[in-house]
């Protein structure tokens, strides 16, 4: 009898079907809610962000900023260009919402932005900043790149965590990013297809600062810079657990 010649067992890669790879929200602990959406897609000449969740988190649009900008096949509004540190502070470039459903807490908590750029600064988004009671949130762009920060209370100390995007986002393109804060890590998807991640906690976030897109809104341009953004921004989310 002719013996057969047994073959190495396959070594089989995770399988990923189309459609069903894990999103960044499953990555939670728990299922995450809305709590706010802005399509960011109100005609020119709009004053107030509207939320399509249904829970009525909505903004007031700065009269510097330019709504129902038409753009590589959005609606958007765009951000003019402001340098990062001219005086005056100029408040009227920023979007503002003063609620207190953006501060994340102890939660599970997710930011997502889809903009674009060709600039290397400026503060995209923000939920207080440094120096503010209760820690703070932000999403920042510092030489084109992309980072999420999240500061928190951790046995009466703040303690932060930072993750960037790797590469520069500032190409023009849009670009969609989310930014999720679990007890144990922050973690950046990219497009869909680029994970990055910084491991541990960022304790408690809960500070009275509104929200704020486009910029600070506590600066001076003298001893604090405003930071503005310059670019366009099609649409934000922010859900938590």
């Amino acid at each position: 009898m002719k013996t057969r010649k047994l073959l190495p067992p396959l070594l089989l890669a995770p399988l990923v079907v189309a459609g069903l790879t894990p999103t960044v929200a499953q990555a939670a602990s728990e299922p995450l809610s809305s709590v706010a959406t802005w399509e960011m897609n109100e005609a020119p000449g709009a004053s107030t962000m509207l939320d399509s969740s249904g829970h009525g988190v909505t903004g007031e649009i700065g009269s510097v900023v330019k709504t129902g900008v038409r753009v590589h096949g959005a609606v958007a509004y765009r951000f003019p260009y402001g340098a990062p540190n001219k005086t005056p502070a100029d408040t009227p470039r920023l979007v503002t919402v003063n609620s207190s459903a953006l501060n994340p807490g102890g939660r599970d908590f997710s930011v997502t932005i889809r903009y674009r750029t060709t600039h290397d600064f400026g503060n995209i988004m923000q939920k207080g900043q440094h120096g503010a009671k209760g820690g703070y949130w932000k999403l920042e762009a510092p030489h084109g790149k992309l980072t999420c920060l999240f500061r928190g209370l951790v046995n009466g100390k703040l303690v932060g965590k930072t993750v960037n995007s790797g590469v520069a986002l500032n190409d023009g393109n849009w670009h969609t990013v989310t930014c999720l804060r679990t007890a144990t890590r922050i973690t950046m998807t990219i497009d869909g297809t680029k994970t990055r991640r910084a491991y541990g906690t960022t304790g408690t976030i809960s500070n009275r600062v509104p929200m704020t897109i486009g910029g600070k809104v506590n600066c001076d341009q003298v001893k604090i810079t405003c930071d503005f953004f310059t670019g366009d921004i099609d649409r934000i989310s922010v859900d938590a657990g």
